[in-house]
C-alpha cells in the first residue's frame, strides 16, 4: 500500500518503533502544513491511506472528491471531529481509530500552570540575561482550582491539584457534576460562580456545536485580576477575541496555553502580550504517546490490509 502520514512537524515518524509495523509499504511523511486543496491533492492523490496526526490537516468533502484512489483513513487518537464522515462514507472511504491516553496533556497541563503561576520562564529568561529576582511569583496551596470539565484529563488534573493541597471545584455538563461529586469534589453553584471563585480555571472540554465558545467574555471578566486560565484543549471553547481583551483588561490576569484557532501559528497578537504563555500544541506531543497513537494506526493500516479492520467511524457519522 502507499500510505501518506502529513504534518510530522518533528520529522520523528520513522524514528517511532511503531514505525517498524509499516515494512514492506511504501511510506511518504510530510513535515510541514500546507492548507491549500491543489497542494494537497497533489500530496495525496496517489495514496492509499492516509494517516492523520491528530487534527493538524482537515479532510473536507471537496478533497475527498479529488482522491479516487484513497481507500482509509487511520486516525492517531480517538477522535476524527476534522474528517467529513458523510462525504467517505459516499466515496467508500473507511476511517479507523484509535486510542488515545490522558496523561500527557494533563501532565503539559500542570506544567503550564506551576510556569505561569511561579513566573518559570520569565525568571529563565531574567537569569539568562543577568537579571536577578524579578518577580514574585503565587502558590498553590490553598488556593482554589476551578476544572471545567471532569472527563478523563479533567479527572487526572483534579488529582494533582489535591496533592498541592489546592482546593478543587469542578464545573461542566450535568454527568460531569455528578461524576466529580461523587469522587468528592465540590461542585460549583454555576458557571459564573466557578469562575468567580477560581484561582486557575483548567478547560477540559471536547468541542462540538454545544461547547464552542462555552466561556464568555463576561466569564473572563469576571475572574480574579490575580487569576491563571489555562486551555489546553481547543482555543474555541473561548469566545472569539475575548481572551486578547481579557488580558489587556486584566482579568484574568494570565493565559497559558497550549492551542490556538489555526495551526501552526507563526504570528499571533497574543504572543505579545506579557501575561500570556504559550506552548505550540504539544500536550499530546510527547514519546509515550506518540508510540501508542501511531501505533494503534499502523495496527488499523496492517488491519485494512488483512481484511479485518474494526470500527468503521465513517458508517457511523
Amino acid at each position: 500500500m502507499h500510505i501518506v502520514i502529513p504534518d510530522d512537524y518533528q520529522d520523528c515518524v520513522r524514528e517511532l518503533d511503531a514505525f517498524a509495523k509499516l515494512a514492506g509499504h511504501q511510506v511518504t511523511i510530510y513535515n510541514d502544513t500546507v492548507t491549500d486543496e491543489d497542494e494537497l491533492v497533489a500530496r495525496f492523490k496517489d495514496a492509499d491511506a492516509l494517516v492523520l496526526i491528530r487534527e493538524r490537516t482537515p479532510i473536507t468533502a471537496s478533497l475527498l472528491a479529488r482522491l479516487p484512489k484513497l481507500k482509509l483513513i487511520s486516525q492517531t487518537g480517538g477522535g476524527a471531529a476534522h474528517v467529513d464522515m458523510a462525504a467517505c462514507r459516499e466515496q467508500g472511504v473507511m476511517v479507523l481509530a484509535g486510542t488515545g491516553s490522558p496523561y500527557a496533556a494533563a501532565e503539559l497541563t500542570w506544567g503550564l500552570v506551576l510556569s505561569a503561576m511561579r513566573r518559570i520562564p520569565e525568571e529563565v529568561e531574567n537569569l539568562k540575561a543577568g537579571r536577578w529576582q524579578r518577580t514574585l511569583g503565587t502558590g498553590l496551596k490553598g488556593r482554589t482550582l476551578g476544572v471545567f470539565g471532569y472527563g478523563k484529563i479533567g479527572q487526572l488534573v483534579a488529582r494533582y491539584g489535591q496533592a498541592f493541597e489546592m482546593n478543587v471545584l469542578v464545573w461542566g455538563r450535568e454527568t460531569t457534576c455528578q461524576r466529580s461529586a461523587s469522587a468528592g469534589f465540590e461542585v460549583a453553584a454555576s458557571q459564573e460562580t466557578f469562575f468567580k471563585r477560581s484561582d486557575v480555571v483548567s478547560l477540559h472540554l471536547r468541542l462540538n456545536p454545544d461547547t464552542r465558545g462555552i466561556v464568555s467574555a463576561a466569564n473572563l471578566a469576571s475572574m480574579k485580576p490575580t487569576a491563571l486560565l489555562v486551555n489546553t484543549s481547543r482555543a474555541p471553547l473561548v469566545e472569539t477575541g475575548a481572551l486578547e481583551t481579557a488580558l489587556r483588561a486584566g482579568r484574568p490576569g494570565m493565559a497559558a496555553v497550549d492551542v490556538f484557532d489555526e495551526e501552526p501559528v507563526r504570528e499571533h497578537p497574543l504572543l505579545a502580550l506579557p501575561n500570556f504563555l504559550a506552548t505550540p500544541h504539544v500536550g499530546y506531543v510527547e514519546k509515550d504517546s506518540f508510540e501508542r497513537y501511531f501505533g494503534d494506526a499502523f495496527e488499523n493500516v496492517l488491519a485494512f490490509e488483512a481484511g479485518t479492520p474494526g470500527r468503521n467511524l465513517a458508517e457511523e457519522g
